[in-house]
């Protein structure tokens, strides 16, 4: 056995919470190591590739480039630096666990002004369970209201404390390195970095981004491998190629790969298999080129293996040795997933997929490159349990699904329970709200009523509030959009799991009722104008309605049946309709996530390419008042 050293490699991931500028701060290191070409046009966070990703401004995918630095700390040559990008929201903790598994080391970025947040928490508890060394770059230190010698002090309090709790779990961790972790200063956006510390809402003293590349070569250590040992290479990521079909990428452990090679095919299941590499693929910032060899430390995509799955291993033929399957934590949200069932299925008209087996077929594949959803057979032929990490993680997939062209119905979000020494359990969620401190009292009277205790409050004498809650996953559900009510728009809030404990009790989340549509029809401005003051409506006039759907929020808390069909009597007696339209309030447009939140457990979400509806469960009258009856008397015998 004799390790070697890859001294012109790194493998690095960026972590950090929601928009605190990961992506930004990427393409800044791919321009100034001239990764583009000269003619080249470039968008803006350029990594956030994915549709989905530029509309909501968030990194679902981990995804990752090749940057070659050639400045003045590459005193040995040029040096090609592997960087992941990561998500920063918990709900998609699968990706990120994916991409630790890649690299050697991790920059962990700050917000000046927010400082740690619980994804902050989470993504670095990730990295420090992989044993991972941490660079702490502190970013927009050009915010007005940064904060950077408290920022930096809450993250090394953060280090430690998780230091502390993973003590028992990792017993070999560095707690000297931890201790000494390397703090950078940098603005992302204008492309700036400096070992000082600058003052509080300026730019660092240094116009480039060479002291993050510094840190990078001095304490991201190179990939090391044992020269004599055989191939492992572990497939952590999947992509498709128009030409070349399905792309494992993967990481080359040991050994070297070659275009043409054989290698042995390690499935999840321990089955092998003997498979001939047809190409080999490296990355150049965003673009993939063929190479012939790819030797241990390099990131790299083959192609000629149809039914690959991540945590699968390459491994030598003659000498076959697997890697371990990379674990992901368990779902703790639900939703029911199954076909259009409505009166409207089919007729919208970009809505192709409606049958069972797409809807089966389409979710399948999701299974393959999503370590963190989980499908269970529900016992019905059309509607399957998918559980995920969070209610985002779920939403996004629907609304993928949606764009797609498939026609779904999907029920309220419900939380994964266990049972433990024979008492029901839940998930809790971690919640940090910053908020003005005029709502403090509303905030918490909201948060009384899902469950929620108040776990710290503080205030950085800027006139905004800091709170901290345990609060159950249950009690989520619905909340931001009353949250964001309550604060006028101006509240962030921001939780992640925090283990089980006993079952809360029963959480009224929503307690106006809703509106629901007695008949099928049109809707006509005179029945909206006539029912307003009833409550809010959530269609417009002309839009197709049935029985069942529910058309708008009641003013009370109990649901009223209502005829938004119903036109005007004609009779010879003038009047000015101009007049009426202008008085009829706008009706609310739901998105996707809002109509989840609103959904009580009675009703489930249609969604169609070209419309989302809310819709009772039992769309008859009576069927959904038997229904009611049957819950009322379960509910008093147990």
């Amino acid at each position: 056995m004799a390790l070697a050293t890859r001294s012109d490699l790194r493998n690095v991931a960026i972590v950090a919470h929601v928009d605190h500028g990961k992506t930004t701060l990427v393409d800044a290191m791919l321009k100034q190591t001239h990764s583009f070409a000269d003619h080249a046009h470039v968008d803006d966070r350029a990594m956030d590739s994915n549709e989905l990703e530029r509309e909501k401004g968030i990194t679902i995918l981990a995804k990752n480039t090749a940057i070659t630095y050639r400045g003045e700390h590459a005193s040995d040559g040029p040096v090609t630096i592997n960087v992941i990008d990561t998500p920063g929201h918990a709900d998609f903790g699968g990706e990120v666990e994916r991409g630790l598994s890649m690299v050697d080391g991790v920059v962990l970025l700050v917000d000046a002004s927010e400082g740690p947040l619980p994804q902050t928490r989470f993504v670095l508890r990730k990295a420090l369970e992989a044993k991972l060394p941490v660079i702490l770059l502190v970013n927009k230190t050009d915010r007005p209201d940064a904060r950077i010698d408290e920022v930096v002090h809450e993250s090394q309090d953060l280090l430690l404390g998780l230091a502390s709790d993973l003590s028992d779990d990792v017993p070999d961790l560095d707690l000297d390195a931890i201790l000494d972790v390397p703090v950078v200063y940098a603005s992302g956006r204008n492309g700036a970095a400096s070992w000082n510390k600058p003052e509080n809402g300026t730019l660092p003293d240094n116009a480039d981004l060479e002291p993050l590349f510094d840190a990078i070569l001095k304490h991201i250590p190179a990939p090391t491998f044992d020269d004599e040992h055989p191939l492992q290479a572990h497939v952590t990521n999947l992509d498709a190629s128009p030409f070349l079909g399905r792309l494992a990428l993967l990481r080359v452990f040991n050994g070297k790969l070659k275009k043409g090679q054989t290698v042995a095919w390690v499935r999840g299941d321990g089955t092998v298999a003997n498979v001939k590499i047809t190409e080999l693929l490296a990355t150049r910032a965003l673009e993939r080129f063929p190479t012939e060899s790819a030797s241990a430390g390099e990131i790299v995509a083959v192609a000629g293996f149809p039914d690959i799955t991540i945590g699968d291993t390459l491994a030598d033929p003659e000498d076959v040795r697997p890697l371990p399957a990379i674990h992901v934590d368990d779902p703790a949200i639900s939703m029911l997933i199954g076909t259009n069932t409505s009166p409207l299925a089919g007729k919208g008209g970009k809505g192709h997929k409606v049958t069972g087996r797409l809807v089966k077929d389409r979710l399948d594949r999701e299974l393959v490159g999503n370590v963190s959803v989980k499908v269970v057979d529900v016992g019905r032929p059309d509607a399957w349990e998918v559980q995920g990490r969070g209610e985002l993680a779920l939403a996004i997939l629907v609304e993928q699904m949606r764009r797609e062209g498939y026609e779904l119905t999907v029920g309220k979000p419900q939380v994964v329970t266990k049972e433990i020494d024979g008492k029901t359990h839940e998930p809790f969620e971690h919640l940090t709200i910053d908020a003005p401190e005029e709502h403090l009292g509303a905030i918490t009277q909201l948060l009384a009523a899902r469950k929620g205790v108040m776990t710290t409050m503080s205030n950085h004498g800027t006139g905004w509030v800091r709170l901290e809650f345990r609060v159950p996953s249950r009690g989520l559900i619905g909340f931001r959009t009353e949250f964001l009510t309550i604060t006028r728009g101006t509240g962030i809030a921001n939780a992640i799991l925090d283990g089980y404990d006993r079952w809360a009790g029963a959480i009224t989340t929503r307690v106006n009722g809703s509106m629901v549509a007695d008949r099928q029809g049109v809707v006509t401005p005179f029945a909206l104008q006539n029912l307003q003051q009833r409550g809010i409506f959530f269609v417009k006039p002309s839009e197709e309605v049935y029985e069942g759907m529910v058309v708008g929020e009641n003013s009370r808390q109990d649901d009223m049946d209502v005829n938004v069909t119903k036109e005007k009597q004609l009779n010879n007696i003038r009047s000015s309709t101009a007049d009426e339209l202008e008085r009829l309030t706008p009706s609310r447009e739901l998105s996707l996530e809002e109509s989840l939140e609103f959904a009580r457990e009675d009703e489930c979400v249609e969604v169609t390419p070209t419309a989302v509806r809310i819709r009772k469960v039992h769309l008859d009258q009576h069927s959904r008042a038997r229904a009611a009856t049957k819950l009322k008397r379960q509910t008093i015998d147990a």
